[in-house]
């Protein structure tokens, strides 16, 4: 089988694990990367034998499929030559930054017959093949997602940098329409929020309550749902889930059991790729979609309206905080 050719757009801190991961799959062959620090794109491309490009065109002539892993402000633009190229896209979260230009991408893709694939990599965290199949009708979801500061990130909100994860996780559990939304942000240490809380009312019923923050002392990656017959509880860093059913016995107090699972330690990262080299491969639907990718970042910027009201508009604070 023919090795299918990969290239990096971008080989910061996640685009060199692309990379690796190229480099060391059976299914593909880096042919090279494209940075627009000349040494570190150097320094990569000599780890694994393969080419610097100075220009993403030139890229573009030699390859199959491209990561795309440069800061959010520029998905979009990198995006956009990719598929009008007709290459396949892995592209980092968010999809983009405004839902209009996310939705254009995905009319691309179709118009193109590329692959679109969105790195939300928390899909592919081996915890949530355990627990997936014990979500049904959540009536309750309780997110938390904090870290500590990093400027990697912070050209974007920490709802579009941390929160977009959860969005995208809460979406695959199918809770339908969403019938409102609260929010509220506050900037810490960057020019925009570095702290966000959002409740979600869908017209299923189901409430979810998420809290993001990149300015926490103590990192913390954990979901409690709650639903009839059952409480779930899943913590993405140990990889550890929790399953609590009801236990009735005549003449007793009603008490929980509690099921403990332990997920392997396999790399969400690599997964990803896995899974996407084999939706290019075969023409099918990528785990996570191009439209997974908008839907998500829909409700994401609803959640941003939310937190500084009806007029918001993004754009223009996010090139600021990119071109200064």
């Amino acid at each position: 089988m023919t090795k299918l050719r990969a290239g990096v757009i971008g080989v910061g801190h996640l685009g060199q694990h692309h990379a690796r991961l190229y480099a060391s799959s059976p299914d593909s062959m880096l042919v090279g990367v494209v940075d627009h620090d000349q040494d570190r794109a150097s320094t990569v491309a000599q780890k694994y034998g393969v080419q610097v490009f100075s220009d993403l065109q030139d890229l573009l002539k030699h390859v199959d499929l491209v990561t795309i892993a440069v800061p959010t402000s520029s998905h979009y633009s990198v995006a956009k030559v990719c598929l009008q190229t007709g290459k396949h896209v892995l592209i980092e979260k968010p999809i983009a930054v405004s839902p209009t230009e996310a939705q254009e991408l995905v009319e691309l893709g179709h118009r193109h017959a590329c692959t679109i694939q969105v790195g939300h990599s928390e899909r592919f965290n081996p915890i949530m093949p355990l627990m997936r199949p014990h979500i049904r009708e959540p009536l309750f979801i309780e997110c938390h997602r904090l870290g500590s500061y990093s400027e990697r990130g912070t050209d974007v909100d920490v709802v579009l940098d941390l929160m977009i994860h959860d969005l995208d996780l809460l979406l695959s559990c199918n809770p339908g329409p969403v019938e409102d939304v609260k929010a509220v942000g506050v900037s810490v240490l960057s020019a925009t929020s570095d702290v966000a809380n959002a409740r979600i009312q869908f017209q299923s019923g189901c409430v979810a309550t998420l809290t993001a923050s990149r300015v926490s002392p103590k990192p913390m990656r954990q979901w409690r749902l709650f639903q009839p017959a059952a409480c779930l509880s899943i913590d993405f860093q140990t990889r550890q889930g929790m399953i609590g059913k009801p236990s009735v016995e005549q003449g007793l107090t009603p008490m929980m059991t509690v099921d403990e699972v332990q997920a392997d330690h396999d790399e969400p990262l690599k997964l990803q790729l896995e899974s996407f080299l084999r939706a290019v491969r075969a023409n099918s639907r990528p785990v996570v979609s191009g439209q997974d990718g908008a839907d998500a970042l829909e409700l994401a910027h609803r959640v941003l309206s939310a937190m500084n009201g009806p007029d918001w508009k993004p754009m223009p604070e996010y090139r600021r905080q990119v071109h200064g």
